[in-house]
């Protein structure tokens, strides 16, 4: 095989089988020949239906935790040059992996991130969290263009790149990390609209904060400990009640949110993410876990 898909997998069956569903059938046609591995983090739920639906793609168990862990697991398994990754949360465009072909036979980027676009899986009318990450998850076309670094459920990337670069590192924000480890050694980074895949919104607030203190965590993981360190940490936590009124008028200008009550929603779940990441932060900064 001279390229892989490497998943990472943990207790998200349905979505994992929305994601071979749309994956496979490129895979069979593809040329260069392509694998799949979907690499899963010890679920408990049975993986029995897909296995046997999906005889084609290898199967693997990591059973340290975390999605870092899953990707390392699977690029230390395989042996192809191209290392493709996607979430089993995505839904990959019925050309996702010819793009990713062509785009690694030009060979333009080391470090290729691809668009993300959202939908929701629940009927009209979103929730508050559904209109908030409408307008706001997934930007990675700025990602990689303002902030130097592209999501890992939608990036191309080579063995020769992941072996100098090394491993993902589990606890911090893997992908912002690795990917400027890789910019660092002077890799490139570039983002490729054509590459598209699409992901859920989350559905309710108990997901969005889910999401958020994990990515809190995750980001604090990346700070010093220093007393400087905690001090920009908590004037960034403090900033958080800034944004409110700095973000709002992506909200009102948004063409996403045309139903009655949408922008209402979204601003409203804005303004209740940002302070509750305010106090995780200035927790955080006081040596408290959140």
């Amino acid at each position: 095989m001279q390229a892989i898909v490497i998943i990472p997998h943990y207790d998200d069956t349905d979505r994992l089988a929305r994601c071979l569903a749309a994956l496979m059938p490129q895979v069979e046609t593809a040329s260069p020949a392509t694998g799949v591995v979907v690499v899963d983090n010890g679920s408990r739920q049975p993986l029995d239906a897909l296995r046997a639906a999906h005889p084609q793609v290898t199967f693997l168990t990591e059973p340290r935790k975390g999605a870092a862990m899953a990707r390392n697991r699977g690029v230390a398994a395989t042996q192809a040059e191209q290392l493709f990754f996607l979430d089993c949360d995505c839904v990959p465009a019925p050309d996702w992996l010819a793009n990713a072909h062509h785009l690694a036979a030009k060979g333009t980027g080391d470090v290729i991130g691809g668009t993300i676009t959202l939908f929701d899986e629940t009927p009209a009318p979103r929730s508050g969290a559904e209109a908030f990450e409408t307008v706001f998850a997934f930007d990675n076309r700025r990602y990689v263009q303002v902030r130097g670094f592209s999501v890992t459920a939608n990036l191309l990337t080579t063995r020769r790149v992941f072996t100098a670069v090394g491993d993902f590192t589990p606890g911090l924000s893997e992908d912002l990390d690795w990917c400027h480890r890789a910019t660092a050694a002077g890799f490139s980074l570039i983002h490729e609209d054509a590459l598209r895949v699409a992901h859920p919104t989350r559905a309710d607030w108990p997901a969005l904060e889910r999401k958020w203190r994990r990515l809190t965590q995750e980001s604090w993981g990346l700070e010093g400990r220093g007393i400087a360190a905690r001090l920009r940490w908590g004037l960034r936590g403090l900033a958080m009640t800034l944004s409110i009124l700095a973000h709002a008028p992506r909200v009102l200008r948004s063409t996403a949110l045309v139903r009655p009550g949408e922008r209402r929603a979204a601003l409203a779940t804005l303004a209740r993410l940002r302070l509750r990441r305010c106090g995780w932060m200035l927790r955080q900064a006081l040596g408290q876990q959140i």
